[in-house]
């Protein structure tokens, strides 16, 4: 089959389009013909060697986090899935490659796409999705009433976590710039700060939770406008000492991130807040979850643009500019 591989770690390195083995069907999985597959800031940093220490893949690998498809193969022990189905997913960490003609996926990872989506939408969602899911559902309980704090609302978590809340019964303020405003007051957002021109430091104060996807200098600011007891979540960094727990890392490693992080934890302690990383898992239950809701019609896909398969390199260089409004696929199929 095709795919784009990478042949070595390196800031902006192409990724070379080529023939590779089909994948290798185990008993839990499923072989998907891949439709279309969405890409995403990690893609780039896993390539610019950023996550070499926690994913350490071992080049030549295929990139790609996000897929859309259908099933054309089953595995002995597959029970919840059939050939034909249209799916989508984001396979776990090790077993990605979604930018190439097949992959074998757990059938644990994997959801119905949702049948109001075209496969270019819902190739969009999966990784955005449970990282909005995960963070809002999961971690930070959000509730009805309570206010939040979307950074960078117009990029692909953003879109997707400004319908969330919105979903949960959130007051939601995000980030964005001039351009942007009428997109996001779209999606839902109640409160939209310019970053250009305002400091959302200056503005909002008593809120119960953030969701963090910048730099250090705007985490450090955030914890500012938590109300006691409240929760910045992050998604940028820098990693935890409970990450480094949940990946079973080194000691090594799970010493250089509890220094890297030792900061920001003593800042949130000071305020009487807390902090948490989030590195988004597989989960096709939650993905369950999320296409009942855009079948419902509470949240929808944000999509910028659409690239042919071969040309993977420029998405990839196009989402590297942070420009995208929303989300950023290739088509394959």
């Amino acid at each position: 089959m095709k795919a784009f591989t990478l042949d070595r770690y390196g800031k902006d390195a192409d990724l070379r389009l080529g023939d590779v083995a089909d994948p290798l069907v185990q008993d839990n999985d499923v072989l998907i013909e891949i439709h279309t597959a969405g890409v995403n800031q990690l893609d780039n940093k896993i390539r610019d060697g950023e996550f070499k220490p926690i994913l350490p893949y071992r080049p030549p690998f295929v990139l790609g986090h996000d897929v859309a498809g259908t099933i054309v193969q089953v595995g002995a022990n597959v029970t919840r899935f059939s050939v034909g189905d249209a799916v989508y997913a984001r396979p776990r960490d090790g077993r990605i490659g979604t930018f190439a003609e097949k992959i074998a996926v757990d059938q644990a990872d994997l959801a119905i796409a949702p049948r109001s989506l075209t496969m270019e939408e819902a190739a969009s969602i999966p990784l955005v999705g449970l990282t909005a899911w995960q963070a809002l559902v999961e971690i930070a309980k959000l509730k009805k009433g309570q206010k939040i704090f979307i950074q960078a609302g117009s990029g692909g978590v953003g879109t997707f976590a400004i319908q969330l809340a919105k979903y949960l019964g959130a007051v939601v303020a995000t980030t964005t710039s001039a351009a942007n405003i009428e997109l996001v007051q779209a999606l839902g957002a109640d409160v939209v700060i310019d970053y250009r021109t305002q400091d959302f430091e200056q503005i909002l104060s008593g809120y119960d939770v953030v969701l963090h996807s910048q730099d250090n200098e705007m985490l450090r600011k955030s914890i500012g406008i938590l109300k006691p007891g409240g929760i910045a979540i992050s998604i940028s960094g820098p990693p935890d000492p409970a990450f480094a727990r949940s990946r079973k890392l080194n000691p090594l490693i799970g010493l250089v991130l509890r220094l890297a992080s030792s900061g920001i934890r003593r800042a949130a302690r000071r305020a009487g807040v807390r902090y948490a990383f989030l590195f988004m898992s597989a989960n096709g239950d939650q993905l369950a979850n999320i296409s009942a809701l855009i079948d419902a019609g509470a949240v929808r896909a944000t999509l910028d643009k659409v690239f042919p398969f071969t040309q993977t390199n420029e998405a990839l260089a196009y989402v590297h500019k942070g420009r995208a409004k929303g989300k950023v696929v290739i088509k394959i199929r």
